[in-house]
């Protein structure tokens, strides 16, 4: 990620992780990253990618601060740098507040996918996301949405899950399906306070586990072929047969660095810290920084620090313990390094597997999806209806009947 306004932003976020990142840099130093540097850190991220599609993830603070015409000038020094034969894409995260009807001709123009923050209907949104003065976003944050659509930007919304949204499931995903969203991804909000502790906005654990089994089960009974659910597409990849691709479920991590504003590299987004600063692009080349034995031991640190009770896990190759931000409890054991999201992703996981199981069977045999997955909750609706209260539930949760899918429509899922 690279942040050109470094924590800036328009917004006041009760929640946000970012903004207080703004202490580590004096106010004296400008605001935004100069173009010499933005030039250097293109040519550097273009030296350094791969793939023969090179990524750039525009982030914040909030990257729109800039300003587009900052942004037609990223899209000429791209050009210019750009090695024949490979493509480009961009990826802008914004809070929505300053999208309007010129920005959308030029995001659509210039071919940017956009990351949309939004954490449901209005009551639920305005909680936590209010202006630096204090007032509500959501209504323009919904224009924004609809400006996107309008103008065909590819757009996904991030819906961060906290105290308050979390205990409404069945609002916020008929409210997203409502408004047409076909990319989604949930985003669990764990804040620290004091050594083990979290703020009061945290979202509860086991209460995010069972937000998205809600979820899921909806989404697999009605809209698997339409919406795009992160989590769920995420969750399926091991039964797959791939790898995970997002880095809080990789047995290792480090892939996901940060450039600042005046070129500093982090190891992480949520490893800001003099601690995790390894350099500078000014004076390193990104390709070295990204080699550099400490990032890399800073990626394997994910594996091997995990606590002897993930280990012997059942669902440690779904999870693999989680980002290592979270990782700030004990282990019923007493041992440290449990990550606080634990139960929640034990009930997720353990509750969707035989899902997800049949999911990627249907996928890989070429089935149609959505056909047999509505054959196979007529299938778990009449097995329900000879099973015991004691007896091992349907759905293959593991779980009894009693303590799982009784008195729950759909497929059959614990939540």
């Amino acid at each position: 990620m690279v942040k050109p306004v470094g924590a800036a932003c328009n917004l006041d976020c009760t929640y946000c992780y970012y903004l207080e990142k703004s202490a580590l840099y004096s106010r004296r130093q400008s605001l935004r990253m100069s173009e010499a540097l933005l030039e250097r850190y293109i040519a550097q991220h273009m030296a350094a990618a791969p793939a023969e599609t090179i990524l750039f993830s525009w982030h914040g603070g909030e990257a729109t601060l800039l300003g587009i015409d900052t942004f037609r000038r990223i899209v000429e020094l791209q050009e210019k740098h750009r090695p024949p034969g490979r493509k480009i894409l961009n990826n802008l995260q914004t809070n929505g507040t300053l999208i309007d009807e010129a920005w959308c001709r030029f995001l659509a123009a210039a071919g940017f996918q956009v990351g949309l923050s939004l954490d449901g209907p209005r009551e639920l949104h305005d909680a936590y996301r209010p202006t630096k003065g204090g007032r509500a976003t959501h209504a323009r944050v919904m224009e924004a949405y609809r400006l996107l659509r309008r103008h065909h930007v590819a757009t996904d919304i991030l819906c961060v899950v906290h105290r308050k949204n979390v205990r409404q499931p069945a609002a916020v995903y008929r409210f997203f399906k409502e408004i047409g969203v076909e990319f989604l991804q949930f985003l669990p909000l764990v804040r620290r306070q004091g050594t083990n502790g979290v703020t009061p906005e945290t979202v509860p654990a086991r209460a995010y586990g069972e937000f998205l089994c809600r979820i899921f089960e909806e989404w697999a009974a009605h809209d698997i072929d339409r919406i795009t659910i992160q989590n769920f597409h995420e969750a399926e990849r091991p039964f797959l047969g791939f790898e995970h691709a997002l880095c809080i479920f990789r047995e290792t991590c480090g892939d996901v660095v940060v450039v600042e504003r005046n070129g500093d590299f982090y190891s992480c987004d949520h490893f800001v810290d003099p601690a995790h600063r390894l350099g500078n692009i000014a004076e390193t080349p990104l390709v070295e920084l990204l080699e550099n034995p400490r990032q890399r031991a800073f990626g394997e640190r994910k594996k091997t620090a995990l606590p002897r009770f993930c280990r012997s896990c059942e669902v440690l190759p779904l999870c693999n313990g989680g980002c290592p931000k979270d990782r700030f409890i004990l282990t019923p054991d007493g041992e440290p390094g449990l990550n606080y999201l634990c139960a929640g992703y034990k009930l997720f996981f353990t509750s969707s597997a035989p899902h997800l199981k049949r999911i990627a069977a249907l996928r890989r045999s070429g089935l149609p999806v959505a056909r047999n997955m509505g054959r196979m909750r007529a299938e778990n609706a009449e097995a329900a209806r000879r099973t015991g209260r004691n007896d091992p539930c349907p759905c293959g949760s593991g779980l009894k009947y009693k303590k799982c899918c009784l008195g729950k429509s759909g497929l059959g899922m614990t939540g």
